[in-house]
C-alpha cells in the first residue's frame, strides 16, 4: 500500500468511526443536557452518581466487540474463515451470557448499589431508578457494541457509523419526549438512553436481512482459550470505560466531601463532556484497529507505523482545538448545564473545565498506544497502560493531590496521571519498537 492509499484508508476508517463515536458518546451528554434543564441540580448529580455503571457495561461491549473483531479480522486476513466465525460464535455467546449477570444484578441490587455509589436520601430514588434501568437494558448495549465492532471490521465502517448516530439521535429525541411533554422525569431520560442500542441494532439489520456480512455464526464448542484470548485482546478497552466509571466513583466521594451535591454537579458536567473528548479518541482508535490487525494479519510491517503516524498526528490536531475550545468557552459551558443558575456550581465547574482538559493530549496518546499494541498481538503494553491509567496511578493521586489542594488537587489528578502514563507508554513503544524494524 503506497502512502496516499494508506491515508486515504486511514482517513475513511477513523473519519467514520469519530462521528459514530460522538453521536455515540451523546447517549449520557443528551441524559445530562435534559436532566439538567427538567430535574436541576438534584437530577445531576443522581444521573452522575449512576453513570459509572453504564461505563461497565458498555466497557465489557467493547471488550468483547474489539477484542472479537481484532481476532476476526487477523483471522480473516489469512483467509481462515471457519476460525474466523468461530471466534465470533464464542464472542456472541460469552456477550449473551455476561449481560445476563448485569440484567440479574439490575433485578436484585440495585438499591444496593446506589446506596455504595453515595446517594444521600435526596437523590437516592432518582439514581436508583437510572441505575436500574440501565442494567436492565445491558444485554441491548453490549450486543449492539459487538455488533458495531464485527460490522467495522467486516469493511463496512460507513453503517456502523450510521447505527451508532442513529441510535444517538433516536436517544436525544425520545429524551426531549420523554422528560418533557411526557413528564417522565429521570425514567424518561434513562429509558430513552435504553431504547438507543435497539434502534442502532435495528438500523444493522439489513446488513444481515440482505446476507452483506461475512461472519456467521456456527455450530461449535466454547472455547475457553479462545474466549480468554478474545478477553486479553479487549481487555484495554474495558479498563479505558471502566476506569472512567472508577474515577467517577472516586471523585464523587472526594467531592461529596469538599462540596457536598452541588460538587458533584459541577463535576458531573465535566465528566461527561470528557466522555465525549475520549469518545474522539476513542473513535480513532476503534478507526485504525481494523487496518493494524488486517496489515498485521499479513505481515505488512511498514503500513502499521503509517498508520500510527497518522493517528497521532490526528490526535495532537484535535487535542489542540479541544482545550482551546473548553479554556475559553468554560464559563459558556458550565452555563449550558446550570439551568438553575448557582453561582458556586457556576464557579466549580469553570475552574475545573480549564484544568481537567489539560489531559487531553496525553489521554489521547494513551488511548492510541493501547490499542496499537492489542491489534498487533502485544497484549502486555496494553494492559500495563491501562491499568496504569485506570486505577494504578489515579486513583492514589486523586486522594494525594485532594488533599494537599482541595479541589484543585481534585482537578490535578487527571492531567498528573495521563502525563505520567504517557512517559511510561511512550517507553513501552521504543522498547517494543525493534520488533517492527
Amino acid at each position: 500500500m503506497n502512502n496516499a492509499k494508506c491515508f486515504k484508508e486511514f482517513a475513511k476508517y477513523t473519519s467514520l468511526n469519530v462521528l459514530g463515536m460522538i453521536g455515540l458518546s451523546c447517549y449520557i451528554l443528551a441524559d445530562t443536557f435534559f436532566v439538567s434543564k427538567g430535574l436541576g441540580a438534584n437530577g445531576l448529580t443522581a444521573l452522575n452518581l449512576a453513570i459509572p455503571i453504564y461505563s461497565f457495561i458498555n466497557g465489557s461491549g467493547l471488550m468483547l466487540g474489539m477484542g472479537g473483531a481484532t481476532k476476526y479480522s487477523i483471522l480473516k486476513s489469512q483467509d481462515k474463515t471457519r476460525e474466523a466465525n468461530r471466534a465470533f460464535t464464542n464472542t456472541v455467546l460469552f456477550t449473551l451470557g455476561l449481560a445476563l449477570v448485569f440484567f440479574a444484578i439490575g433485578v436484585f441490587l440495585s438499591g444496593t448499589i446506589t446506596r455504595l455509589l453515595g446517594a444521600d436520601d435526596i437523590v437516592y430514588q432518582m439514581s436508583k431508578t437510572y441505575l436500574q434501568v440501565i442494567l436492565l437494558f445491558a444485554p441491548m448495549f453490549m450486543l449492539n457494541n459487538v455488533l458495531l465492532c464485527f460490522v467495522r471490521n467486516d469493511g463496512a465502517p460507513q453503517l456502523s457509523m450510521l447505527a451508532m448516530i442513529g441510535g444517538s439521535l433516536s436517544n436525544i429525541i425520545l429524551d426531549y419526549i420523554f422528560i418533557f411533554p411526557c413528564n417522565m422525569g429521570i425514567f424518561g431520560a434513562v429509558l430513552a438512553t435504553g431504547l438507543a442500542p435497539i434502534i442502532s441494532m435495528l438500523i444493522l439489520s439489513p446488513y444481515f436481512l440482505k446476507k452483506r456480512n461475512q461472519f456467521h455464526l456456527i455450530r461449535c464448542s466454547v472455547s475457553g482459550k479462545l474466549i480468554s484470548n478474545i478477553v486479553s485482546t479487549g481487555l484495554p478497552s474495558l479498563i479505558t470505560e471502566v476506569s472512567s466509571g472508577i474515577v467517577i466513583i472516586v471523585f464523587n466521594k472526594i467531592i461529596l466531601g469538599l462540596q457536598g451535591n452541588i460538587g458533584v454537579a459541577a463535576y458531573g458536567v465535566i465528566a461527561n463532556l470528557s466522555l465525549v473528548v475520549i469518545s474522539i479518541y476513542t473513535g480513532v482508535a476503534q478507526g485504525i484497529q481494523p487496518i493494524l490487525s488486517k496489515n498485521y494479519g499479513t505481515g505488512n510491517k511498514k503500513d502499521i507505523k503509517q498508520i500510527l503516524h497518522y493517528s497521532l498526528v490526528t490526535v495532537l490536531t484535535i487535542s489542540g482545538i479541544v482545550y482551546s475550545s473548553v479554556f475559553f468557552g468554560a464559563d459558556f459551558i458550565a452555563s449550558i448545564f446550570n439551568s438553575e443558575q448557582n453561582a458556586l456550581l457556576q464557579s466549580i465547574a469553570v475552574t475545573g473545565l480549564k484544568i481537567y482538559f489539560i489531559a487531553c493530549v496525553f489521554a489521547g496518546f494513551n488511548i492510541i498506544l493501547s490499542v496499537y499494541f492489542t491489534s498487533t498481538e502485544h497484549a502486555r503494553p496494553a494492559h500495563i497502560i491501562s491499568l496504569l491509567r485506570g486505577f494504578i496511578i489515579i486513583i492514589p493521586m486523586a486522594f494525594l493531590l485532594s488533599s494537599i489542594s482541595g479541589m484543585i488537587g481534585v482537578w490535578f489528578t487527571f492531567p498528573t496521571t495521563e502525563l505520567i502514563v504517557a512517559v511510561i507508554g511512550l517507553t513501552l513503544y521504543l522498547l517494543s519498537k525493534k520488533k517492527l524494524s
